[in-house]
């Protein structure tokens, strides 16, 4: 990533291995936008390694390298015959974010990370949300890419660290003064945040998610805590769900850390708890308290989960420094976020489509429970899974779905690279004999609202969002919400 000015390969906190300084103009991740001057970071992967791809980068004129060990190794030839700088690292990751934390210079007045298996969209979307009705210029980053005061699409929930300092730079430029940005596991594992000064980080929750990537429960929470052990510095806030183990063993790492902590949920001891929630057709009202103090809102939110992410928003606006009464005043206008148990459409009796990207077992089993108390007649829903990713929680999404909902479709997510109908069976296998597999998915979202009644609702799960479906390599036209209203549309004639 070019800059306007170029810098010293020390400047970047880097030192080559024969004492070599050269001037570094730009920095990538990507041996195809290497250009005359700049730093090439050659990272391991799980598939491959960037080491692979140094000769490319050598020969795009690269000034400097950044590997480590097995990096250097695989590309020793090359390296020995180029007059590069040659940087190895112990830990590379780390390394980059440092130097592109140095490269880029500006820093947001406030950034804050959530992390946890879910809420982290809803959550950094309302902080976002909470700070501009406060009047301060803001963003927030992850899955659906920069949003806010300042726009821009990203690859990736955590992007690495080039791009995210890079935006941020661009956002800071922008006068964006506020930032609320998701914490991938895989972004915490990978040192993607490393070099952000972040002023308070979240933990929203725990269930099973990532494990093609991380192995096991414990290896996957330990990713998560690196947001309170590793990237917040002491003296910063933590606000934590203190609901379930994995979120009071979150705490507890806080607390060691010295971290200023704010609890949420609903346990007695919590700072920020919820009292109760009162359901109707197109949100709530909730009932908390603060420090002791009780408040009574209405939230035009779908979900009973919904009320954590608020909370946890909430929080982490008064951990860095928000007045707790003003962002109180704010919740209620809250709007939200797109394909997060979003109304998609309604039929003529009063039935209604909701969108949601719950695509992990426990999001599946949370949305639907959310949905419940809004809903006085069936909830139907369709469920999928995704190609290329785990598959241990295949037949326990289907589980899921058998476990809360009335009647399930089982229908194709992202199959990507897999047998569509593979993966329908393994999804199949948990959702039992009474689902109904229809491969298509527009087709299942068809027959699903054709079977909607009065006082019936339909969870369409899985893609939220997204406006594409892999198939193979391939990534064609499709969202949740349009196809539902299509589906709408014709059933009751109004097309």
């Amino acid at each position: 990533m070019d800059n306007d000015k170029a810098m010293n390969l020390s400047r970047l906190g880097l030192r080559a291995g024969d004492g070599r300084d050269p001037l570094i103009t730009g920095i990538s991740v990507d041996s195809r936008q290497v250009r005359d001057g700049h730093l090439f970071a050659a990272l391991p992967g799980s598939a491959s390694h960037g080491g692979e791809f140094i000769q490319y980068a050598l020969r795009q004129g690269a000034a400097a390298i950044l590997t480590d060990r097995q990096g250097a190794e695989i590309a020793a030839a090359e390296l020995a015959a180029s007059s590069a700088a040659l940087v190895v690292a112990e830990d590379p990751r780390a390394a980059l974010a440092g130097a592109a934390a140095l490269w880029f210079k500006a820093q947001l007045e406030t950034v804050v990370a959530v992390t946890g298996t879910s809420g982290k969209t809803s959550v950094t979307t309302f902080t976002r949300q909470i700070w501009q009705a406060l009047g301060l210029k803001a963003i927030n980053l992850g899955t659906m890419g920069v949003q806010g005061d300042f726009t821009a699409r990203l690859a990736h929930t955590t992007p690495e660290p080039v791009t995210l300092h890079r935006v941020l730079s661009e956002a800071a430029a922008a006068g964006v003064t506020h930032a609320a940005m998701e914490a991938s596991s895989h972004g915490l594992d990978q040192r993607r945040l490393d070099g952000v000064r972040v002023a308070a980080g979240a933990f929203t929750n725990f269930s099973q998610d990532h494990l093609d990537y991380h192995h096991d429960f414990d290896s996957y929470f330990a990713a998560k805590a690196l947001l309170f052990n590793h990237i917040l510095e002491p003296g910063a806030g933590a606000v934590i769900c203190t609901d379930d183990a994995r979120g009071r063993e979150a705490a507890q790492i806080a607390r060691d850390r010295g971290l200023r902590l704010l609890t949420y949920g609903r346990a007695e001891d919590c700072d920020l708890r919820i009292l109760a929630q009162r359901y109707d057709a197109t949100g709530q009202e909730l009932r908390f308290s603060l420090n002791g103090q009780t408040h009574l809102i209405r939230l035009n939110l779908i979900g009973g989960f919904q009320a954590e992410n608020v909370l946890c928003a909430a929080g982490l606006c008064i951990a860095t420094g928000a007045d707790p009464q003003r962002v109180i005043g704010a919740l209620p206008g809250l709007t939200t976020v797109r394909g997060r148990m979003e109304l998609a459409a309604q039929r003529q009796n009063g039935a209604a489509v909701f969108v949601d990207y719950a695509h992990k077992p426990g999001a599946v089993i949370a949305a639907l429970q959310s949905l419940r108390p809004h809903v006085i007649g069936r909830i139907i829903a369709i469920v999928g899974a995704g190609g290329d990713r785990d598959r241990g929680k295949r037949p326990l999404m289907g589980e899921a779905a058998r476990q809360y909902a009335d009647m399930i479709y089982v229908t194709d997510d992202n199959p990507r690279t897999e047998d569509p109908a593979a993966i329908r069976a393994e999804v199949m296998a948990g959702a039992g004999p009474d689902a109904t597999e229809v491969g298509d998915r527009a087709e299942a979202i068809l027959r699903a609202v054709d079977a909607l009644e009065p006082g019936d609702a339909l969870l369409i799960m899985g893609k939220g969002h997204e406006t594409g479906q892999i198939i193979g390599s391939d990534v064609f036209p499709f969202d949740d919400a349009e196809q539902a209203s299509v589906a709408v549309a014709a059933l009751d004639g109004t097309i």
